[in-house]
């Protein structure tokens, strides 16, 4: 006799309980691999931005901040757009200091769409801008990006939208091709937002890593736009500090109130220790380690790129962001998940299978590597790469 159960998985729960970026950084620390598959960015911290966090724990500073985060932060938050776009927020109501840029979307998302609401993303995406609204019962549309260099489609975005739509998910500089929005490009999309009158989540956490004189555009600076951007950033990949889960979101303050309380029920408040660390980063770093940032990064881009030519395995070269999508058509394996396993178990080197970030059938020859690694861990990894 069949007995029903309540005990059972919710409709949302996935059949994986990790994503396939995770999944390659666990196997790679098994076999004591060289991770270029999750972007961990684990180079060095900047001294006044650890200095600024220590300081804080020893003053006590560990206990609740506001929802929204300490004052110190928002107002150079609220600075920074200001001097870096011309951007002018309310520190008092139109800055909120997330548990990451993922937290930030995912408040937004909980205080602005609803259940059953399609929301546009390019492809290749970011899984996690995708789950994130799966989680929440809204539906992912993916729009197919023009190859090979990632353009955008503006018909292919046109014939995407339905009455369900109400935003569209930009990220830019963009995980995992790199992709640069040209100003062209960001114009068609707020023009399009602004026909269809939908909200537009930018994640620009990357705006700093652009390369060969590239310009990131912030999509809130464009006619009509400041209204319905949603911008969502953080320090994870800036400072390097990936672990201490440090993001905001900029938007205008109609929309902040239900964000903030959304961030509160899941999150209570970012780190406070370490919120004071980002503040005396954003206060004291000068323009020069931003450029120095890019310099550095667009080394490390030159060097990967050289060692996917020489593995065979031909890379499109990234505008922006610090990952690199490359062919692999000739590794071993039927799919491209078993070609990164087994490219990790040749090489000691994890990658990611390109089909992480694409619709099913799509990116079976694609690997995404990442580059922001110490420089002796990325010379190393370039190494075993050229043996192929």
């Amino acid at each position: 006799m069949l007995v029903q159960t309540k005990l059972a998985l919710s409709e949302l729960a996935p059949g994986k309980m990790q994503s396939e970026i995770r999944a390659m950084s666990a196997e790679c620390e098994r076999i004591g691999g060289i991770n270029l598959a999750q972007g961990v960015c684990d180079t060095p911290v900047p001294d006044v931005v650890m200095a600024a966090a220590h300081e804080a724990m020893d003053a006590g500073m560990n206990i609740y901040t506001r929802m929204d985060g300490i004052e110190r932060l928002r107002k150079a938050i609220a600075a920074k757009q200001q001097r870096d776009y011309g951007l002018t927020y309310d520190a008092e109501d139109e800055v909120l200091v997330a548990s990451g840029a993922t937290a930030g979307l995912h408040a937004a998302a909980m205080a602005l769409l609803n259940p059953g609401d399609e929301v546009l993303l390019f492809e290749p995406f970011y899984g996690y801008h995708v789950a994130t609204l799966k989680s929440l019962r809204m539906k992912p549309v993916l729009v197919a990006m023009a190859e090979p260099d990632y353009a955008l489609d503006v018909d292919a975005l046109r014939a995407a939208i339905t009455s369900k739509t109400r935003a569209i998910v930009l990220n830019t500089p963009a995980n995992p091709s790199g992709k640069v929005f040209t100003r062209e490009e960001t114009e068609q999309l707020a023009a399009v937002c602004r026909e269809h009158d939908l909200f537009l989540f930018t994640d620009e956490i990357y705006e700093y890593f652009v390369y060969d004189g590239t310009e990131h555009i912030s999509p809130a600076t464009l006619e009509g736009m400041r209204e319905r951007t949603i911008v969502m950033s953080g320090f994870s990949k800036t400072f390097s500090v990936t672990g201490w889960r440090l993001g905001y979101v900029t938007a205008d303050r109609k929309w902040m109130g239900a964000m903030a309380y959304f961030h509160d029920l899941t999150y209570v408040c970012a780190p406070a220790p370490l919120q004071h660390g980002a503040a005396a980063g954003l206060e004291q770093l000068p323009a020069s380690f931003y450029k120095q940032l890019a310099a550095d990064h667009q080394s490390k881009r030159e060097r990967i790129v050289a060692a996917l030519r020489g593995a065979g395995m031909e890379p499109s070269v990234p505008s922006g962001a610090y990952y690199v999508l490359a062919k692999a058509d000739h590794l071993e394996g039927k799919t491209a998940a078993e070609k990164a396993r087994k490219l990790l178990a040749k090489t000691g080197v994890a990658s990611v299978a390109g089909s992480a970030f694409f619709r099913p059938g799509h990116g079976e020859n694609l690997l995404r590597f990442c580059f922001a690694k110490k420089d002796h861990d990325l010379d190393e990894a370039c190494a075993r790469l050229r043996q192929l």
